[in-house]
């Protein structure tokens, strides 16, 4: 892998974990927890991962209360 591959891969992984961090403070703000969120570990077997975010399951309960929030900031 090339350094610049693996400095952007770093980058990504970076990027996406401080997103996840933001994310669940901001739900949590709301009310809101997402017990699966994090960072889908599939997307970080790739060579040069650029990892996705996974929000995972939750309850209607949860879905609702997310729901009237992003109505509420929307």
């Amino acid at each position: 892998m090339k350094a610049d591959g693996k400095h952007h891969a770093e980058a990504c992984t970076e990027h996406a974990e401080e997103t996840v961090t933001e994310l669940r403070d901001a739900l949590g703000q709301a009310g809101i927890t997402l017990p699966s969120l994090g960072i889908d570990p599939a997307s970080l077997a790739r060579e040069a991962p650029c990892p996705r975010i996974e929000l995972g399951g939750c309850s209607a309960d949860t879905a609702a209360r997310l729901a009237a929030a992003l109505r509420r900031t929307g």
